[in-house]
């Protein structure tokens, strides 16, 4: 290879800073597949008329490179195609004197760029299935032909380890799947790019031939087996090395022999562990995908769904201090102190009120069930507070362990709030203090109308 990179001209590498590199790609593509298609042998006019039908279904437009001139300019666009390749070294001219005609070959050091290019546009085989049959038949002929000799599990080994790059590649390409999935925002979007993505090119084109189809076990079995028997079969061992040292001249040591089994044995295990691997990633995966879809499906109507549309809204905030401000005016609205008031098991279900709460209320004992907005106005008063509070609020307006509620003592509507909530707090068993019902008429400060109650502090606390 390293002659090959003295063969190359300067002018070849500017197909990739050319603003037309990817035209000249698909133009090579093409080119190479009549090549072949033709047997390695094209005149200059089946060249221009290739390209002249694929670029008339493209539809493209070429820019004028620095090399060209006018009289560049007013050539068809494939004969200006042709002729840049040419010119830079991707193709090259050939005269065939006796038949009076020009063809047009690909020099040995771009065939090896256009096979990339064919790779990357995914028109190739795919090549862990080509690996693994090469791999068992390799050395199927190995352990039987009387031919065979150690250049054969030089090549296995070579490509149990394009197999496990091959695998490896795919490994650790999965991570565009996952940050697809975040790209996007609407169903429809994502589950098209799963379906025409992720099914298309991993499912279907290498995981179903790696696992579905069992196209690796089916072949593992039998090498692996075939690599223990020749590894302890020392007089066939003794016997390979004599027929590389007569017919080849090399001198060939059995513990040579098996060190290249033991590493295509281990490359196995490399294999298999990479495939278990790809079956975690693909798990990840397809469990990720069914969450961000239920994400996107019902991220209107999910709480989770709304705390993160929160923190995605926090995290435009540019700068630490503009976040910090944001964050106040968003707790202003929002109690995210306690964990319930953002959990879909904080629901609030009602009951009926007691009795010294209903004196004033006769007429709506019976009331309608509460609307949702109700509902969470309810549960933000409720979570409001600590319980520490409500029971400050009490102990600190008692005298001698008593408290009578009087028409100043919910002044405000935090008062009010907090004599509510002290009321209901009293009912548990591990409350500091009690209430005393008192009967009288409800009292009215003009701004609240609450009955009249008596807290006192129970005995077995201080």
């Amino acid at each position: 290879m390293a002659n090959q990179f003295l063969e190359i001209p300067e002018s070849f590498w500017s197909l990739f800073r050319s603003r037309n590199r990817q035209i000249y790609i698909d133009a090579l593509l093409q080119v190479n597949e009549e090549y072949q298609y033709s047997n390695y042998y094209l005149s200059r006019e089946i060249c221009i008329q290739t390209l002249s039908d694929y670029f008339t279904r493209q539809k493209v437009t070429l820019e004028q490179e620095e090399t060209e001139d006018d009289f560049d300019l007013l050539e068809p666009l494939s004969t200006r195609i042709l002729n840049w390749l040419l010119r830079t070294g991707w193709l090259r001219k050939v005269e065939d004197y006796g038949a009076m005609a020009v063809n047009i070959v690909i020099p040995d050091y771009a065939a090896v760029f256009v096979d990339a290019f064919a790779h990357l546009a995914g028109e190739e085989e795919d090549e862990t299935q080509v690996y693994i049959q090469n791999v068992y038949a390799i050395l199927f002929a190995f352990k039987n032909d009387p031919r065979s000799n150690i250049s054969l599990l030089k090549t296995a080994l070579i490509n149990t380890r394009r197999l496990n790059k091959t695998l490896q590649d795919m490994l650790h390409n999965m991570d565009k799947f996952f940050g697809s999935l975040l790209e996007q925002q609407v169903y429809g979007d994502l589950l098209r790019e799963h379906l025409d993505g992720y099914v298309e090119e991993i499912v279907k084109k290498k995981y179903h031939i790696l696992k579905t189809s069992d196209n690796f076990y089916l072949y593992k079995t039998d090498i692996k087996r075939w690599l223990g028997e020749m590894r302890q079969n020392l007089p066939w061992l003794e016997t390979v090395c004599q027929r590389n040292r007569q017919l080849r001249g090399l001198d060939i040591q059995v513990e040579e022999l098996v060190k290249q089994l033991d590493l295509i044995e281990r490359g196995f295990d490399d294999i298999e562990h990479r495939i278990i691997n790809m079956d975690r990633e693909h798990t990840r995966y397809i469990r990720a995908t069914v969450t961000r879809l239920n994400y996107l499906l019902n991220r209107e109507d999910n709480m989770k769904g709304l705390v993160i549309r929160l923190l995605n809204h926090l995290s435009r905030t540019d700068g630490q201090k503009e976040q910090e401000l944001e964050t106040e005016r968003v707790a202003g609205l929002m109690n995210l102190s306690q964990m319930t008031v953002i959990s879909e098991k904080s629901l609030y279900k009602r009951r009926r009120p007691r009795a010294d709460f209903m004196d004033g209320l006769a007429q709506e004992e019976e009331s309608e069930e509460l609307s949702g907005e109700e509902i969470l106005k309810l549960n933000k008063i409720k979570n409001r507070y600590s319980r520490k509070q409500i029971e400050a609020f009490i102990l600190e307006r008692m005298k001698d362990g008593r408290l009578e509620v009087t028409g100043d003592t919910a002044a405000t509507e935090e008062d009010f709030e907090k004599l509510v909530l002290a009321y209901d707090d009293a009912a548990r068993k591990d409350s500091p203090y009690r209430v005393t019902e008192q009967e009288t008429e409800m009292i009215d400060n003009g701004q609240y109308r609450y009955p009249g109650l008596i807290f006192e502090k129970k005995r077995n606390r201080r």
